[in-house]
């Protein structure tokens, strides 16, 4: 048995560089086909108006307790320090540079991805794609360029949401209710915001995380095994696969927006 460690580890290495090298060829050809799914914007506003809207309502809701959280504990933690004006830019920096992006992504994977898996799955499960390949149609085109894209157009306006309200809700605790004076919280927010710096930075994170996250959603669910079983499992692993792409680019980004 102890002998038989280094075989399996060097096959599972393998197995795991054959299975990115096919999922970076797929993304590619994804990406080489997209400018047909581009001739036709009436499918990829179908599909942002099923990825955004439907998912608006829990990035608005998760964004709102999010900033009162920050609001609370940012204030008791400032408080220590008699910095307690200086609420407003603390929330805003956490919600723009990091959290926005980062929940919003992890909430769109957990909401969005696996509609996007199990309804390509579906689809491969019922011949749904074999017909459309019958009718001289490439499918990655047709079903799944349209939802890539859709993806990747509604995550940054959805961060913008989760960070905008986030910032209401650290509003409504810091002010409102704890009784920061009003002035100084949102002149301290514009002061120490920096356009470039911070709040462009989130919306290139954002706009990463939707090709990462609507691309393993897709990716699993068109290569999962027409079963039932198998296409839940394929959902499982979007969530999972998707969650740990999003931790791991958030740092590699991070370090490198942020290293000054």
């Amino acid at each position: 048995m102890v002998l038989n460690i280094p075989a399996a580890v060097g096959q599972w290495v393998r197995e795991s560089l054959a299975s990115l090298g096919y999922a970076t060829r797929s993304f590619l050809n994804l990406l080489r086909l997209s400018p047909g799914a581009m001739r036709r914007p009436g499918l990829i506003a179908e599909q942002i108006h099923f990825l955004g809207n439907y998912s608006l309502v829990i990035i608005a809701v998760s964004g709102l307790f999010v900033g009162m959280v920050l609001g609370l504990q940012g204030y008791y933690t400032l408080s220590l320090y008699g910095a307690e004006m200086k609420l407003g830019q603390v929330v805003t920096l956490s919600l723009v540079r990091e959290l926005g992006p980062v929940v919003t992504a992890l909430l769109f994977a957990g909401r969005a991805g696996t509609s996007l898996t199990a309804q390509i799955g579906l689809m491969k499960a019922t011949e749904q794609l074999s017909a459309i390949e019958m009718m001289a149609i490439n499918p990655v085109q047709r079903v799944l360029a349209p939802r890539f894209w859709a993806g990747v157009i509604a995550m940054p306006v959805l961060a913008a949401v989760f960070s905008a309200v986030g910032v209401l809700g650290g509003y409504l605790v810091g002010v409102q209710l704890i009784g920061v004076d009003e002035g100084a919280f949102w002149s301290q927010m514009q002061a120490g915001v920096d356009v470039r710096e911070d709040v462009v930075n989130g919306v290139i994170k954002s706009f990463v995380f939707g090709i990462a996250v609507t691309f393993t959603a897709l990716f699993q669910g068109y290569e999962a095994k027409p079963t039932p079983e198998d296409v839940s499992r394929a959902t499982t692993r979007t969530v999972v696969i998707a969650s740990l792409l999003v931790w791991g680019l958030d740092f590699v980004l991070t370090a490198l927006m942020f290293n000054k």
